[in-house]
Formats: structure tokens, sequence, C-alpha cells
């Protein structure tokens, strides 16, 4: 006989799931009606369900006395009627809930409703639990408070309404040790940093990895569509006066990280500000290093925007020797290409160049690596060459200085490495 079978012959046990199930879909007046039932003596505001089944049943404890089978392998996982409907967001339900008693700091399976409210982004839910005393400091068994689940762009109310009932800005998680602020970096939410900023959050506060938020926004993995928000997160903070040299244990900057994302918006962000290019991690890398072992994963970032901006602002260049292994691997991002080798006055082509690039991608940017491959034969052009020298006099203030130089446009462009689509 199973578990289900064994529940679901009492009355006790149907009443239970006419109770779940009108929880799960917010239906606000069986509720009422089955806590007011006199012959539902069991069903309570403080219920607690036992959603561990991975079959979708659950089983309810009231007070001591359950009603499930038991293995030594069974791990719990608890709710109420108050989590139940704070986490789908059925405020009216909850109003009830709240009214005939529940217990509104209540965390049988380690969180509070709150906890549920501010994870699923329910605000009038969140407003309601806060309104009935929930503490919007309260910590659950993993040592996270509200804040620290506030993690989706919906859930930005949430945080400032925990704020506004005396959260703590500052408050630590226990196993990472991250800030609230921590936490709206690493998810890329500039509408919270902007909020916790203005609440006086700190913004060089080290987690466990020895990042500060900033460290945190630029090592996040992000999509083409998250760019931009991880931009503004970045901008926020180097504005806040975020120290952009800060290095986690590894000794990665927030550069390097930027780098290795492909964030081009926040690397330029970062060298304008200063940032060292050249400055090395525990594993021997330099931002440059960073961006090149990903370019063929991050075609759509636009990796040679970044391998432009660190070569414009003083980055080492590729060993000579080593050309022909980085085109066989960025291949793909001809423009990446473009801006490494119109950093050289000369280039050393050989076959291996040749047999470097697949055939389908020759076939695909054929106009680009021919104009590449016409070079092994011949010198670069004397307008490339002027540039070259030029961009070696400025080494290191290139970015500074043609500006103020009075070239016209395009020549100013052409000495920051423009994009031609052609190697002359």
């Amino acid at each position: 006989m199973s578990c289900l079978d064994i529940i679901v012959v009492s009355r006790a046990g149907r009443q239970a799931l006419v109770f779940w199930h009108a929880l799960v879909m917010g239906d606000t007046d069986t509720v009422c009606a089955l806590l007011d039932d006199p012959q539902c003596p069991a069903l309570m505001p403080g219920t607690i369900f036992d959603i561990s089944d991975t079959e979708g049943w659950m089983s309810v404890r009231y007070n001591l006395r359950r009603l499930r089978l038991w293995s030594l392998t069974y791990e719990q996982e608890l709710t109420t009627p108050i989590h139940i409907t704070a986490a789908r967001g059925y405020t009216d339900c909850l109003k009830h809930l709240l009214m005939r008693g529940s217990d509104v700091d209540m965390a049988p399976g380690g969180k509070t409703a709150l906890h549920e409210a501010c994870e699923n982004a329910t605000t009038e839910c969140a407003r309601l639990l806060l309104a009935f005393g929930a503490s919007a400091n309260a910590v659950t068994e993993d040592g996270l408070m509200p804040l620290h689940l506030c993690t989706t762009p919906e859930s930005l109310q949430c945080a400032k309404l925990l704020l506004q009932f005396g959260a703590t800005v500052n408050g630590r998680s226990l196993e990472e040790d991250d800030t609230p602020l921590h936490v709206a970096a690493r998810y890329g939410l500039p509408g919270h940093m902007d909020l916790y900023l203005r609440y006086g959050a700190a913004i060089e506060r080290q987690n466990d990895e020895g990042q500060t938020p900033l460290n945190c926004a630029c090592s996040q993995p992000q999509s083409v569509n998250e760019l931009e928000r991880y931009y503004q997160v970045c901008q926020l903070l180097v504005g806040a006066g975020a120290n952009i040299h800060a290095c986690d244990q590894d000794r990665q900057s927030p550069l390097h990280m930027a780098c290795k994302n492909a964030n081009p918006e926040a690397v330029e962000l970062l060298l304008q500000r200063g940032a060292s290019v050249n400055s090395m991690s525990y594993s021997g890398d330099a931002p440059m290093h960073n961006i090149l072992k990903g370019v063929a994963y991050k075609l759509e970032h636009q990796p040679e925007r970044i391998v432009r901006s660190l070569l414009n602002h003083g980055s080492i260049r590729v060993w000579p020797g080593a050309l022909p292994k980085v085109l066989k691997y960025c291949c793909t991002s001809p423009r990446t290409i473009e801006a490494l080798l119109n950093a050289y006055d000369r280039l050393k082509i050989t076959d291996s160049w040749v047999e470097a690039v697949p055939l389908d991608v020759f076939e695909k940017h054929s106009s680009f690596y021919e104009s590449l491959f016409s070079l092994m034969h011949s010198p670069r052009s004397l307008q490339h060459l002027v540039r070259c020298r030029l961009r070696t006099l400025l080494e290191g203030r290139l970015h500074l200085v043609v500006s103020q130089l009075g070239l016209p446009t395009f020549v100013q462009n052409y000495l920051l490495l423009a994009f031609t689509d052609a190697l002359h």
C-alpha cells in the first residue's frame, strides 16, 4: 500500500487535499469555508504541509501528528498556507489567513513567508506581511535575509518596502558573506543598486571570495541582452567611488572579468577611469588574454571592440610567434584579427597562417582573409607604417592625446584602429 493510499482513506486527508488545492489556486472562499467548518478541526491557518514528495503529494502535520510514511532517506520540505499564498501573490487569501492568527514569521521550512514573497516578487503580499509585523531582517536557515532574495528586476518594489520597514542594507549572508549590494551586482540590477546606494550601502565590502560589488558585477556571465544592465550597474558603482583596482582572491581585477565576460561598454568605462590594462592575475593572465580566450564563444558581444580598446589604452600585444595560434582560435571574428594585426608594423605571414583558417571561415569572410594573405609577400602600406609610428610614440597616452591633435575625424579614427574589414 502506498503513502497516498494510506492518506486518502482518511477524512482528514481528503480535507487536507482540498485545503491544499484551494491555497494553490488562491480560492479565498474555499479556504475560509474550510477553516470555519467545525467538521475540519485539524485545519488551521498554521497548518504545516510537507511537500517533499516528488510525485506532487503532500502530507499535513497537525501539531505532532503525521500522516505519511517515513524512510531513512526522507528529507523534509515544509510549507504553510501563508507561505503558499505569499509566494503566489494571493493577497486576499493571505490577508484572511493573517487575520485568523497565522504566525507571520513562521519558518518551518527555513524561510518565512516574507522570504517567499520577495523571492517571487509578489509586492502586495510583501507589503501585507510587513504591515502585520513580519521581520524585514528575518534570516533563513541558509543565512539569507529577505533583501538577499530580491534577485529580479520585478523585485525592486519589494526591496523598497523592506528598507522602509527597517531592513539592514548592509546585512551579510551566512555562507557567502554577501551584502544586498553584492546580490544586486551579481544579478545585474541597476534599480536595486541605485536604491541600496541611496540607503548608504557599503561599496567596498568584500565577500568570502574577496569580491567587492564591482567585482561581482564584472564576474557574472552575461548574455547579449544583459550587457546593458551590467554596464549600468558598473556605471553606478564607479560613479559612487568604487575602487576599480580591487582584486579578488585570484588577483582578478574588474577589468580582467569584464574582458572575460566580454562587456565592451563596461571595459571602456573601466579603462577611461584608469584601470590597469596590463595587470596580471595569479594565473599570469592580463585582460587581453582573457578576452582572446573567449572570442570564439562571444561573437555576439563584439569582442573586437574590447581588443581595440585595450590596444588603444596601451595593452601588451600578442607575441608574434603566437599569432598563428591566435588566428586559429579567433578567426571567426575577423575584426578581432584586424585590430590585433594593425598593432604591428610588419607581419611574417607563412603557410601556417593560411592553414589556421578553416575553409568555411575563409569563404564566409573571404574579402578580409584575402587582404590578410596578400601581405605574405608584400610590406604593410606606408599609411599603416605612419600609424604604427605615431602609436608607438604615444604609447599609453594615445586615447588622451589623439583628440587634442586637431586632426580630421577620419584620421583620428584611423589612429584608433577603426575597422575597415581589410588589411593593407
